[in-house]
């Protein structure tokens, strides 16, 4: 989903295949996104940590199926989105479509992005910086690409720490539990989880507590301002996903610079 195609390094492209194979599954759960509430929750709180000046210039990271790239575009602001699996683009060209929406679709390497320094007003991205091999080397890169004063704003959390953790290997587990319990679907039934945590256990982000690590390699960085909401699963997440998750909390960073 996020490394080079033509890189030979065993692990970006192990990252890369297996997303592409999730692509469809993957963009069917965005197209439910777009089609209920989420999709005016999630607009209204990337909005609400979005720089004032407006139409914004925006870069959506690992876009995948496009879910934050429409909901921008269709807020009337200005969309450019890179990820470099092939099959998450298509997904995410054919959903733009369907909405209408005009947005600059880019197969990219998040490491190393095509674009000149200072270009975007705003970065958002989900869920992609813990499948990244070289982190803070792509926060670099996402920080040489954003005004100053512009913002970047990333929603992640320790999603494979319970294969290093006992105490997120615990929760993880009563997490299984808890789903069967309440008769729902378990989100980790219905993906690879035995490539995916293979995977997982080499990737640097599985092993560190986040978001502490985030922070700190942002300011180091150069970002001025960085505010953490280790709450914001509360707001948008439904109760499927919160049971699911409840032992692996999402985080929100926004990062000024």
């Amino acid at each position: 989903m996020l490394m080079s195609p033509k890189t030979s390094d065993p692990l970006l492209h192990s990252v890369t295949n297996y997303w592409n194979k999730r692509a469809a599954s993957y963009s069917e759960a965005n197209q439910e996104e777009l089609a209920s509430i989420k999709r005016a929750v999630w607009q209204n709180l990337l909005l609400s940590h979005a720089p004032d000046n407006k139409p914004l210039k925006v870069l959506d990271i690992g876009t995948g199926p496009g879910f934050f790239a429409i909901i921008m575009a269709q807020s009337g602001h200005t969309v450019t989105a890179v990820d470099v699996t092939v099959s998450m683009l298509e997904q995410a060209k054919s959903n733009a479509e369907h909405y209408n929406v005009d947005i600059n679709f880019i197969e990219s390497d998040v490491h190393d992005l095509p674009f000149d320094e200072h270009s975007f007003d705003l970065v958002i991205t989900r869920n992609v910086t813990w499948n990244l091999k070289k982190p803070d080397e792509a926060y670099q890169e996402w920080y040489r690409v954003l005004k100053k004063g512009g913002r970047l704003i990333n929603f992640d959390a320790n999603w494979y720490l319970h294969l290093f953790d006992g105490t997120y290997k615990a929760g993880f587990e009563q997490d299984r539990k808890n789903t069967a319990l309440q008769g729902i679907a378990d989100h980790y039934v219905n993906t690879d989880t035995v490539a995916m945590a293979e995977i997982a256990g080499e990737l640097p982000l599985s092993r560190i507590q986040r978001p502490q690590w985030d922070a700190t390699t942002l300011l180091n960085i150069g970002f001025t301002q960085c505010l953490i909401d280790l709450t914001i699963g509360e707001r948008v997440w439904d109760l499927d996903e919160k049971i699911n998750y409840g032992s692996t909390p999402m985080f929100m960073i926004v990062a000024k610079k």
